[in-house]
């Protein structure tokens, strides 16, 4: 599908607001594709999509998720909005034609997070965490740190989802506990590595 049918047939499903939510992400995502060696076209992909499902009332969310049969575990039947990633990821492919598994993939896990998350799936997350219409305490912090270091950036950005979910007594769900601990467990075995080898630099991906 054409770019901009694409942008027409999102806006027919999603609020003014939404929508350039989403153009936002992908303006950040390729921002961070360019400085870390992602695809492009994929990020902007993945970008644009990735709150397609975000029209969806809660009941219509978990409809949709018993239909594709995706429904994991009750915290999701509690709190149905946290479907919207899984849901997105299956009309991304029926609806809009997508048929890249890595960028399905992305939009999947882009609010969860995920156990060892490819390149394409950790900036997608945290440019939708960072995107240019966010305006909350550290955000700007954290995008200069997304400059220099995208995992440990990616580990701030869950680890304040985190601390936002409980501080507003929600259920927390065990894949974004299980996504945070593998990434941190990443960022501390590269740290030592690279200390074993006299580097300085902290863990993440290196530019090209």
């Amino acid at each position: 599908m054409i770019w901009d049918d694409l942008i027409t047939k999102l806006a027919e499903e999603l609020s003014p607001e939404r929508l350039e939510h989403s153009l936002g992400v992908v303006e950040a995502g390729v921002h961070l594709a360019r400085r870390w060696g992602a695809n492009e076209e994929q990020v902007r992909l993945a970008g644009l999509l990735h709150d397609c499902a975000k029209g969806m009332s809660p009941d219509e969310l978990l409809h949709w998720a018993l239909a594709f049969d995706i429904v994991r575990n009750d915290i999701e039947r509690v709190c149905p909005d946290l479907l919207h990633g899984p849901v997105g990821a299956m009309l991304a492919w029926k609806k809009y034609g997508v048929t890249d598994a890595a960028v399905l993939s992305a939009i999947r896990l882009h609010t969860l997070g995920g156990e060892k998350m490819s390149l394409l799936e950790r900036i997608i997350y945290l440019a939708d965490y960072v995107e240019p219409g966010r305006a909350f305490p550290g955000v700007e912090e954290l995008r200069v740190l997304a400059e220099q270091d995208l995992n440990l950036a990616l580990l701030r950005a869950m680890e304040g989802t985190i601390r936002y979910v409980l501080e507003r007594g929600l259920p927390l769900h065990p894949q974004t506990v299980r996504a945070r601990n593998s990434l941190l467990a990443e960022i501390t075995a590269d740290q030592r590595e690279r200390g074993n080898h006299g580097g300085e630099e902290k863990g993440g991906y290196a530019p090209t």
